[in-house]
Formats: C-alpha cells, sequence, structure tokens
C-alpha cells in the first residue's frame, strides 16, 4: 500500500469569537437572555445597563459597531446548517444541575412526599393517607416505583389490614393524581397518565396513545418510519404525537421539586392601530447594554502594561456583546414584522384565516438565511389580540394543490364538527364533501387526521356520547 499526498480544493467556513456569540444570542429565549446579560454585568466592569434606551417600535438602537461589520457577520452565519428537532438526546427530559430549591414557592415543603400527600389530603381519609404514604415511600428520585406493585400492593394489604385490590387503586389515585404518572410502574404508565390528565382537547393525544401503547421500543429506537408503517399513519401524524409525548415529564418526582414558571413574557408585542398593524419589541425582554464611557475614556489614557491589556480585552468583550444584542433585537424586530404582514388575517380573524407560510419566505423577506429564522423564532412568543403564541406557530404548512394552509383546514374541521347535530355527527366523508363546496378538496384520509391531530373522536364514538347525554337529559 503507497502512502501519497493529495490536494484538495474546499470553502470553510471559520467562526470568529464574535460569530459565534451572535449565534448563540439568537436561540436563546427571554429568561436564558436574561441570565446570560446578568452574568455579563456581574463579571465585565466595561458594561452597563442603559435603561434610557428601550427597544422602538420603528427604530431598533444604533448598532455599536459598523454595518459593514455587522453585515459580515450576518453573511456568516446565515450559512451555519440548522441542528434536527428529532436529534434530542434522552438527558433533556430533565437533567440538570440547577438549584431546584429556587423554583418552590414560598411556604412550600421541599419534600416530594410532602407535597404530593398535601394534594391528596382533601381526598383521602386519615387510613388511605397512610397508604398513599407507603407508596410513595417506596418510589425512587424519579418518581416510579422500586418494586413490581403486584408485590408491594400484598404488603400494603398485611400491612393495613386492606385487600391488596385496595392499596393498588389507592396506587391508581396518586398515579391519576394532582402529580400524574407519580408512582407509576414505568415509563409507559407515567407517560399515558399524564396524557389522560391533559386538559381539553389535545392535538394528537389519541397518537401518542398509541405511540406509547404499541410502539414503546420502535420510540426509543427512533424508527420513525417503522412506527408510521405499523400504524398506518403518515409521518406528520406520527410527529405530532412524539412532539406531545416529548412535552411531557419522565420523571415526576423531579416534577414536585422544579416546577418551571406557568407564565410567559413576551418578547414581541403586536396590535391594531390606526388602519394598520404594529409590531415592537417588548422592553421587559430586550434590555440594552452600553460600554463604560469611563472605561473607554481610560483605555485612550492607557499604556501597554499587563493591567492595559486586561482593559482592552474586557471593552472588547463588552463591544461584541452589545453589538450581538443589537443584532438578536433587530432580527427579532424584522422577521416578527414580516410575519405579522403575511398573518395578519390570522389575527383579525382567526385560525381558518391562517395562511400558508414557510421559514424560507420570511427569510427571503429580510433577507437573512431560513436557519436563522428558525433560531429567531424558537422559543420566542408574540403577544397579540388574539392570544400570547410562539413565533413558530404563524408557519403553516401549505395544503397540496390548494391555496390554504393545513391550519386553516383543521380549523374548519373542528368548527364543523363543533357544529354538527347532536345526534346525528358527521363522518369523515361528509366533512371532506362539506369543504369541497367551499372550494377545499381533500381527502377522507385527511380529514381523520386532522380530527386526530384535534383530539376528536370518530362519528360513530360521537354518537353513542351525544345520545347518552341526550338519555340522561331526558
Amino acid at each position: 500500500m503507497k502512502a501519497g499526498l493529495a490536494a484538495q480544493l474546499g470553502q470553510q467556513l471559520h467562526l470568529t469569537p464574535q460569530l459565534l456569540q451572535s449565534i448563540r444570542l439568537l436561540q436563546l429565549d427571554g429568561m436564558q437572555l436574561e441570565l446570560e446579560i446578568r452574568r455579563a454585568l456581574e463579571l465585565n466592569p466595561a458594561l452597563e445597563l442603559d435603561e434610557s434606551q428601550l427597544a422602538d417600535a420603528d427604530s431598533p438602537a444604533p448598532e455599536t459597531a459598523t454595518a459593514e461589520a455587522a453585515a459580515q457577520d450576518v453573511a456568516a452565519f446565515d450559512e451555519l446548517p440548522e441542528s434536527s428537532l428529532w436529534d434530542m438526546p434522552a438527558a433533556s427530559w430533565g437533567d440538570g444541575d440547577d438549584d431546584r430549591m429556587q423554583h418552590l414557592p414560598a411556604g412550600e415543603s421541599s419534600d416530594p412526599q410532602v407535597r404530593a400527600l398535601s394534594s391528596l389530603a382533601l381526598e383521602l381519609s386519615e387510613s388511605e393517607l397512610a397508604v398513599a404514604a407507603f407508596w410513595l415511600e417506596h418510589t425512587d428520585d424519579s418518581g416510579y416505583l422500586q418494586q413490581e406493585p403486584a408485590s408491594l400492593a400484598l404488603i400494603a394489604a398485611a400491612q393495613f389490614g386492606i385487600s391488596a385490590a385496595r392499596a393498588e387503586a389507592l396506587r391508581q389515585r396518586i398515579v391519576h393524581g394532582e402529580f400524574a404518572g407519580l408512582a407509576a410502574r414505568d415509563l409507559r404508565e407515567c407517560l399515558l397518565a399524564q396524557l389522560d390528565a391533559l386538559p381539553g382537547r389535545v392535538p394528537a393525544r389519541a397518537v401518542a396513545r398509541r405511540l406509547l401503547g404499541e410502539c414503546l421500543e420502535l420510540l426509543g429506537a427512533h424508527d420513525y418510519e417503522a412506527i408510521a408503517a405499523q400504524l398506518d399513519l403518515d409521518g406528520e401524524l406520527v410527529r405530532e404525537g412524539l412532539r406531545l409525548i416529548l412535552s411531557l415529564q419522565p420523571r415526576p418526582g423531579e416534577a414536585l421539586t422544579a416546577e418551571a414558571s406557568s407564565y410567559i413574557v413576551p418578547d414581541v408585542v403586536a396590535w391594531h392601530a390606526d388602519c394598520a398593524w404594529r409590531v415592537a419589541l417588548n422592553p421587559a425582554t430586550a434590555p440594552r447594554l452600553s460600554v463604560s464611557p469611563s472605561y473607554e475614556r481610560g483605555l485612550e489614557q492607557a499604556g501597554a502594561d499587563a493591567a492595559s491589556q486586561k482593559l482592552r480585552e474586557l471593552l472588547q468583550e463588552a463591544r461584541w456583546l452589545t453589538r450581538g444584542l443589537s443584532m438578536r433585537y433587530d432580527t427579532l424586530l424584522r422577521t416578527a414584522r414580516a410575519i405579522v404582514e403575511r398573518q395578519a388575517g390570522f389575527l383579525a380573524h382567526g385560525d381558518e384565516a391562517m395562511a400558508p407560510l414557510t421559514l424560507k419566505e420570511i427569510a427571503d423577506e429580510i433577507g437573512m438565511h431560513e436557519s436563522t429564522v428558525s433560531r429567531i423564532t424558537s422559543g420566542k412568543y408574540m403577544q397579540t389580540p388574539r392570544g400570547t403564541f410562539e413565533l413558530k406557530h404563524f408557519f403553516a404548512v401549505r395544503l397540496e394543490g390548494a391555496s390554504v394552509s393545513g391550519a386553516a383546514v383543521k380549523a374548519m374541521v373542528r368548527r364543523l364538527i363543533d357544529s354538527e347535530p347532536a345526534g346525528r355527527p358527521l363522518a369523515d366523508e361528509a366533512i371532506a364533501g362539506l369543504l369541497a363546496r367551499q372550494g377545499v378538496h381533500i381527502a377522507r384520509r385527511t380529514v381523520a387526521k386532522y380530527r386526530e391531530q384535534l383530539d376528536i373522536a370518530p362519528a360513530r364514538q360521537r354518537r353513542r356520547v351525544n345520545v347518552t347525554v341526550l338519555a340522561k337529559a331526558g
């Protein structure tokens, strides 16, 4: 075997420190950005919080660097590839080293068992609470039972003088209680309990139940094509079900000590005034930083010693960060404006007016790469008169062979089912026919897919439910 040399010509993107920082700032959500700025202010005395310079709806804050340098950075990070949604490691389902005590409401115990028992105290008698405490004592830190439920039920029966069936029934009260999934035997039971606990109609709940019940091993192997074939579902519906499963808490014990905030602070605000839609950054989530003038003057008078070199490094880092923040705010505002312009119908009239929209269309509108639009719309929220939505919500796939979006057609399906006669629910084929009269031609199978995503039962099941309700009313 001969060793040789070969020359190869190619292009490579060199990521400068300021470029990497700009990319990272784009991806941060509001809370992460707040922590980043707080950390920067603590570590870099050359930075100051500029409280007078608030985000403006019509004119983004001026750049601290030249427009030419900013354009070079934009062109560079636009070329980076976009990561895949489905390359999510299992560790992202609840691992973390943050201080969980800070998430507990004041006055509540930090002991997960005490908090769970407190939620059951109004429902169970003192003797039943003792059995519930028994079950919780046999759970691990993640909230799962450490032994088989059948064995533990026999032990509880002997210890408390009740039947094993009664002991198991009390376990089920815990599993399906306020902290759904706690004291479950395994991951499947835990996640199924959480699906059942979700209130109202939940998109793709029925699909998620089938995924957990029939394809848990294939889910672990990330074999989505095999799942779609086994369940006879299309890939989009499988992904909807998987997204719902990924939103659940696979470690319910940790949920008791690390509860996230239940409210969202919008990054952008949109409102209608003077016959036009206005868009502005939320000043609460767009803090401005500036470079300290005293440090700038100090650098002018500095010599060439080690202290002066450290001062130069601090000022350089401060300038990079202020420029990166300005780029983030400018990109976010331009993206939000373009989205509002394209989705003005939805904002005015609701889901049925949701227009087809892609990342590429917005990217072309603002002159950036679609990967940049993907980063700036992930985890960012817009407050509108119709509600607060993640920016990703406004991107809707165009229905094949039609000029409307799939989201709009889904809303039409929901409206038709909500207005159907109680005793004569509409079959999927009938819904497809009604939509055809409105100029929207879709197959019965597509109607069934949207109905599943809306967590609506088939017509025969809705008929049984309606008949039961009418009989009770009579």
